[in-house]
C-alpha cells in the first residue's frame, strides 16, 4: 500500500474548518466527547474500531470514564494525511457533536 502524502499545514488549516470538532496541527489532530454513560463510551470505542479496521486505519483512544480522547496521525506519513480526515468524518458520524 503506498504511503499517504502528509497534508501541509494550509490543506490541513482548510480541512479543519470542514471538521470543527477536531483540532490539532501537522503532527496530529484531536477531538474530546463525552457521552451519557461509561456502557456508552465502551460501545462508540467498539464503533469506532469497526470503521478503523474497515479502513486499515487506527486512531489512538484514550477513555477516561464517560470522556473519549481520540487522536488521529499517519505514522507513515510523518503527519496528518487525507486518511486521518476521513477517518475523523467518519467518527464524527458515530457520535454526538
Amino acid at each position: 500500500m503506498p504511503r499517504p502524502p502528509r497534508l501541509s499545514p494550509d490543506e490541513l488549516a482548510a480541512a479543519l474548518h470542514g471538521l470543527p470538532l477536531w483540532s490539532g496541527n501537522g503532527e496530529g489532530i484531536r477531538r474530546s466527547v463525552e457521552l451519557a454513560t461509561f456502557r456508552d463510551a465502551v460501545a462508540a470505542i467498539v464503533a469506532i474500531a469497526d470503521v478503523a479496521e474497515e479502513m486499515d486505519h487506527h486512531p489512538d483512544v484514550d477513555l477516561r470514564y464517560r470522556t473519549l480522547h481520540l487522536s488521529l496521525v499517519s505514522h507513515s506519513a510523518g503527519g496528518v494525511s487525507d486518511l486521518d480526515l476521513t477517518l475523523a468524518a467518519r467518527i464524527d458520524a458515530l457520535l454526538p457533536g
